[in-house]
């Protein structure tokens, strides 16, 4: 850590004098740029990671749909969702609405049953229009009772399928490439997966087949790097055993699995991170350092569930909603500036912890000296890019420039990387960072806006439902 810090202070100093021309070259963007002007610039900004990413909520749906229908890219399977209720006893159960699943489980199903559902590509454009939204928080009324209970369920069996999983991943990746992210560290796991029949994949097989398209060109070319945590879900009555499997799990797969996560609803009776505390001290004393990235604080008032994620052995904090609540572990991220906390500002809105972002205690954090970095958490549900995390955060924040690039600074520094990947990584930022001030750093503003508004930008529903955006989509 310390050779990165001085890497890094070195890569600052070398285009210190530029950065700081530009500070006041943004600060006239900012005021002069339309807000269409505003997003395409942010749009090309580049930035660091994405640490917080949950793989089955950052899909956006228009791609399960396409690699859904398309046997050339799911395997020659096929896929069909729940969209007619007339026989079956849980017709009224919402989370059975829209819930997808491969042939093998179709065929296993009671006719009665089987004619509840409709092969995806036999949709009417209504039935289409309405498995598209079932994925995203879009409605007025959704909120996280929704999100938790209903969203997850719908996905039934899509990443049983390898080829869908794995394609899947490589759209999300080159999506989040084009925004200029140089590495995802995505919650992603291989569970089970089947063959078309239902036979189960081997370990050996899935690793073999998520290296393999990894290694594809289209997503070697984007230049992206990823790794995965493991993540296990609190609240279950065996979370504590799935922690020790989990943990040794990744420790035996360090070379692209480098962390755990533990996400679910806090408030859930189980999901107290105490719970946890014995098992990670019995687990430490086996097993060689493992990091942990811990969802903390995401809860509607105040509580010591930050304090005690840290005595888990935490080094970054998902969330972090409630942190003023709790001024002295506040005080102690302030001066220690030893742990990040990873911001989800549309994630917050939308659930409701924050719905009032003006309230968000972002900018007290980032003003106080706690690190904290901009994350995009389930961004297919919310219809969403980071992009829009970036513009939310400038909009509602008057960022400063140099706000602005250490929050992907942040990012980097703290991302669970090996030194030698995360040095590259940083000086590849740094180099980008360089090319985009001397690119929007000549003649006049008006000149530079002028560029701006031709870049290729992409937006997804929540920037068109929330500004009024609508620049191409993927």
């Amino acid at each position: 850590m310390r050779a990165l810090l001085t890497f890094v202070v070195s890569m600052c100093l070398a285009v210190s004098a530029t950065a700081a021309d530009f500070s006041a070259r943004w600060e006239m963007i900012r005021q002069e740029a339309s807000p269409e002007q505003l997003y395409r610039f942010l749009y090309a900004l580049p930035k660091g990671a994405d640490l917080h990413n949950h793989f089955g909520g950052s899909l956006i749906p228009e791609w399960k749909w396409d690699i859904l229908t398309d046997s050339t890219r799911n395997g020659g399977d096929t896929f069909y969702a729940r969209e007619r209720f007339d026989a079956a006893e849980d017709a009224i159960n919402p989370q059975a609405r829209h819930h997808t699943i491969r042939q093998h489980t179709y065929d296993a199903l009671a006719p009665a049953v089987q004619r509840e559902y409709v092969a995806l590509s036999d949709m009417t454009t209504e039935e289409h229009t309405l498995w598209l939204n079932a994925f995203r928080l879009d409605a007025p009324g959704e909120g996280r009772a929704v999100f938790f209970g209903h969203h997850w369920a719908r996905l039934g069996d899509i990443h049983e399928n390898p080829h869908v999983k794995f394609e899947l991943l490589a759209e999300n990746l080159k999506a989040f490439a084009a925004e200029g992210i140089r590495y995802m560290e995505t919650q992603f796991g291989l569970y089970t997966m089947a063959h078309n029949d239902g036979t189960p994949l081997s370990e050996a097989e899935m690793l073999t087949f998520l290296e393999e398209r990894l290694a594809q060109p289209d997503i070697t070319s984007t230049g992206i790097e990823t790794r995965f945590l493991e993540t296990i879900l609190r609240f279950t009555p065996d979370a504590l055993e799935a922690l020790e499997h989990t943990y040794a799990w990744v420790d035996a797969h360090r070379d692209r699995w480098i962390g755990i996560n533990m996400a679910g609803i806090e408030e859930n009776g189980k999901g107290y991170p105490l719970r946890f505390l014995q098992t990670y001290r019995k687990l430490r004393a086996q097993y060689p350092t493992l990091p942990l990235s811990i969802h903390a604080g995401e809860m509607d008032g105040p509580d010591q569930n930050i304090r005690n994620t840290l005595l888990l052995g935490a080094s970054r904090i998902g969330h972090g909603v409630n942190i003023l609540g709790d001024p002295d572990t506040l005080l102690m991220l302030q001066h220690s500036q030893r742990t990040l906390i990873e911001i989800n500002l549309i994630s917050n809105r939308l659930l409701e912890y924050v719905p009032d972002l003006d309230l968000h205690p972002f900018p007290e954090l980032l003003r106080t000296g706690v690190p904290v970095c901009l994350n995009t958490d389930d961004r297919g549900m919310w219809d969403s890019n980071m992009t829009d995390e970036y513009y939310t955060a400038v909009t509602h924040f008057n960022l400063s420039w140099e706000e602005l690039t250490q929050l992907a600074r942040n990012s980097l520094q703290y991302a669970f990387l090996d030194e030698t990947t995360k040095s590259r990584l940083m000086k590849d930022y740094e180099a980008a960072l360089l090319r985009f001030i001397e690119n929007y750093g000549q003649d006049t503003v008006a000149h530079a806006l002028a560029k701006v508004g031709h870049v290729p930008a992409v937006s997804y529903g929540y920037a068109r439902r929330t500004w009024g955006f609508a620049f191409d989509t993927e």
